[in-house]
């Protein structure tokens, strides 16, 4: 067993772009996890949360900043759509070289956004050996566009006018913003998620990513990868229709678990369903990859 147990901060590159994490090492072999999380968010936030949860649940976790995000570095407030999947190539680069990992116990978990971004993560590099997306967007051109292909490019178009300008994330009162509504407000605007390195803003440029980005198309290419969805049965911003869809469309072993969530957030920070999603990304993780069982009677 190691000793190694408490979070400390690391930095490696992708792209010549230079990131940070926090990794918190579980026993010798145990599976390792890269997590990625909401738009615009830092590795201080949700995905934070959920590293401490599944390190208490015997699996070592590295919590990344994107580039552009937090303190990694690269343009400021852009969401860079192959950028962010480059960086979890060089994440799970930096945990399979880990002396305390095994490189083949090393899987994706993503929540909201970082969903459809581990699953693509996966679709595509094969060391990913499990993937696990929570309140997963699973974005899909196609269907962001059914019914209005004209709406849909001149939305894209806009985006495009103003590439470089930059929007709040969030703002109250139904102001603009890219994440519009009430909801993303009750998180990112008050003290629920209070970090340092957080910041209101973000590029139009990263609305067409966003636009553009296909998720649910990379549920096929996972092959034989474990794929296990989490997602509320309510759910305003991340379409539970989407997460059945991915489920659907995945050919390997999987499983669904639906809470009963009323709000996208809820998944953020909210228990019982923070514990609920991280008890049933455990399990699975353990199951699919092996390592320390046991974590069950210690968490009691």
């Amino acid at each position: 067993m190691s000793d190694r147990t408490s979070e400390y901060r690391v930095t490696f590159t992708a792209d010549g772009v230079t990131l940070v994490g926090n990794l918190a090492v579980a026993a010798d072999g145990a599976p390792a996890v890269v997590l990625t999380g909401p738009f615009t968010g830092v590795k201080e936030q949700v995905v934070g949360t959920y590293a401490a949860r599944l390190h208490e649940r015997g699996l070592t976790t590295l919590a990344i900043d994107h580039r552009g995000f937090g303190e990694s570095g690269g343009r400021r407030a852009h969401e860079d759509s192959q950028g962010k999947l480059a960086d979890l190539r060089a994440a799970v680069s930096l945990l399979a070289a880990h002396p305390a990992v095994d490189a083949a116990r090393v899987a994706a978990v993503g929540i909201c956004l970082g969903g459809g971004y581990a699953v693509r993560a996966a679709a595509t590099d094969p060391r990913i050996r499990a993937v696990v997306g929570i309140a997963g967007a699973y974005n899909s051109p196609v269907r962001f566009s059914a019914g209005d292909p004209d709406g849909y490019r001149q939305a894209l178009g806009s985006f495009l006018e103003r590439y470089d300008d930059e929007v709040p994330a969030v703002a109250p009162d139904g102001a603009i913003a890219a994440m519009g509504g009430d909801e993303p407000f009750a998180y990112y605007g008050t003290q629920r998620s209070a970090a340092a390195h957080w910041e209101n803003r973000v590029t139009y440029g990263s609305l067409h990513a966003l636009m553009t980005f296909d998720a649910l198309g990379a549920a096929p290419l996972l092959a034989g990868t474990p794929l296990l969805v989490v997602h509320g049965r309510t759910d305003a911003y991340c379409a539970p229709e989407l997460a059945e869809a991915l489920y659907a469309d995945a050919v390997g072993p999987k499983e669904i678990r639906w809470l009963d969530a009323k709000r996208h957030i809820d998944l953020y920070d909210v228990e019982p369903y923070v514990g609920q999603a991280a008890d049933a990304a455990a399990t699975f993780l353990h199951g699919h990859l092996g390592g320390a069982g046991g974590w069950e009677s210690a968490m009691v």
